[in-house]
């Protein structure tokens, strides 16, 4: 490897890995906004929050290479074209596409490795994401008591505390329901002081109070029964410890399926994109079917399929006359007639669409999965060759104009993209048309930008710009000048002649 290759090499990976881990921060703690009331409260583990997090990172990684890709361009073209380094070069006799021949080759690299990371991490950890999300949301928030307030979120069990003092709780109230059910007992705990909270597994709930009474009674007799023969225990205690089973605490994994087309691999996104085709036409038969037996093709239903061509595909279509022309006026009217109001009962013809757009609609999440996933590397080529001939053009390093132009282009990308994606999943464009739609807007301005910085263009020069706009000015008051002397020349011999 050449010095110069070195140079580059050493030059670009520091702005980039700085550039991806700023960005996949940002993108993660957008991720933490949008599920925080799903987290706060739950007691969860770290190692559960640090798997969340992980399936995250590797879900959004695709998200954020190409923002990286396009910030390390700019940042490294740019401190080189601040510090001559990149004019250095040039007088060298090197053109701008060997000097950044190491960066390709790296980005190409990349292109390739982000391909991979979409096909084979993505799905799992979307996958494994979304089951994670489902159960941490169905489980429940930890035990908080406040001071004078009832708390019911545990099942046939209302618990009341006067006052707390960290985790001594003073004047408890229980209301117990759980044995209702099984024995028709109800019972009524009161104690002067005691300890309430969950097991280390958080699958039993820990009584322990003190200085209290417990009233029993029985609600399953009768109104009259209960009026004679009902009995109301009560028992004193100086301690009391009780376990009692719940359910909804502890964290659970549930083996769910999240299957989509952001859940499997292109090898299974192709597979069941023809599956799906069939299954699409097959409802589009059943659909429609009934509006050509009912009010179509009502007295000969062999019109329907053309047997001669399910015979042979070299049949050609026939020419048959037309019988209304060998009719008399008053049947072909007859005629007219029938096939008018058959058309009209048509368009009053309802069909149920629902299974048809069901597979419709999975039919395009699969193909925008399948061109995601072939889109994300070229997106991440183009990219680096908007940043290296920005950077080339503008000739500014630091955190400056790179993040703003960075931001600017990611900005415009993301909406063309979610635009189109939009638009593909309801059947405005195709799925290629759709995804592929902010490679064709940023393709040509790639070529464009990469042009204009092979040739040293003063695209972005700002002096450049005054410059032909003073000329412009001075092109314009001389030829408004000479018209008016030549204006002028005119009026004093027309005065001349008429003398």
């Amino acid at each position: 490897m050449k010095t110069v290759d070195r140079l580059m090499l050493k030059s670009y990976l520091g702005p980039m890995i700085m550039a991806f881990a700023i960005v996949m921060f940002v993108l993660l703690m957008n991720f933490l906004w949008r599920y925080i009331d799903d987290l706060v409260g739950k007691g969860l583990q770290f190692g559960v929050i640090a798997e969340l997090l992980g399936y995250a990172l590797i879900t959004l990684a695709p998200m954020g290479l190409p923002l990286a890709t396009l910030f390390g361009a700019i940042m490294t073209m740019g401190s080189l074209g601040e510090n001559y380094e990149l004019l250095a070069l040039k007088s060298t006799g090197m053109s701008l596409m060997r000097i950044l021949r190491p960066l390709l080759i790296l980005t190409f690299s990349i292109a390739v490795g982000s391909f991979f990371i979409a096909n084979n991490l993505v799905p799992h950890s979307w996958e494994q994401m979304n089951s994670l999300i489902w159960d941490i949301r169905n489980q429940k928030q930890t035990i908080e008591f406040q001071n004078g307030i009832f708390f019911t979120d545990i099942e046939n069990m209302t618990i009341r505390v006067e006052r707390r003092e960290g985790d001594v709780l003073h004047n408890v109230l229980i209301y117990d329901n759980t044995n209702t059910r099984r024995d028709g007992t109800m019972s009524t705990v009161l104690a002067d002081w005691g300890h309430i909270k969950l097991s280390d597994d958080k699958r039993n709930l820990i009584v322990d109070l003190y200085d209290g009474a417990m009233y029993e009674t029985n609600l399953t007799q009768s109104a009259s029964a209960w009026y004679n023969d009902s009995k109301l225990t009560r028992t004193f205690f100086s301690q009391q410890y009780v376990l009692n089973s719940l359910d909804g605490y502890a964290m659970e994994r549930n083996e769910l399926d999240f299957s989509s087309g952001r859940t499997k691999r292109i090898s299974q996104l192709q597979r069941d994109i023809d599956s799906i085709r069939v299954i699409v036409r097959e409802n589009v038969t059943a659909a429609s079917q009934p509006l050509f037996e009912e009010h179509l093709f009502t007295y000969d239903r062999t019109l329907m399929i053309d047997t001669l061509r399910a015979v042979s595909p070299h049949v050609h279509a026939a020419d048959l006359l037309d019988s209304l022309a060998y009719l008399d006026l008053r049947a072909r009217q007859r005629v007219w007639n029938a096939a008018y109001v058959a058309a009209q009962n048509s368009r009053r013809f309802s069909w149920d669409e629902t299974q048809l757009k069901r597979s419709l609609s999975d039919l395009y999440l699969h193909q925008i999965g399948w061109h995601e996933k072939v889109s994300l590397p070229v997106s991440i080529i183009i990219f680096f060759l908007i940043g290296a001939a920005l950077g080339a053009i503008i000739r500014k390093g630091g955190l400056g104009m790179p993040v703003v132009v960075s931001v600017a282009f990611f900005v415009i990308y993301y909406v063309i993209n979610l635009m189109g994606t939009k638009m593909a999943r309801e059947g405005t464009l195709t799925a290629f048309q759709g995804i592929w739609l902010s490679t064709f807007v940023l393709g040509p301005i790639a070529v464009f930008l990469v042009y204009k910085a092979t040739n040293d263009s003063n695209l972005f020069n700002v002096e450049w710009y005054i410059y032909r706009w003073r000329d412009l000015k001075k092109f314009v008051r001389e030829r408004v000048g000479t018209r008016h002397a030549v204006g002028g020349g005119r009026g004093s011999k027309r005065e001349s002649a008429k003398k």
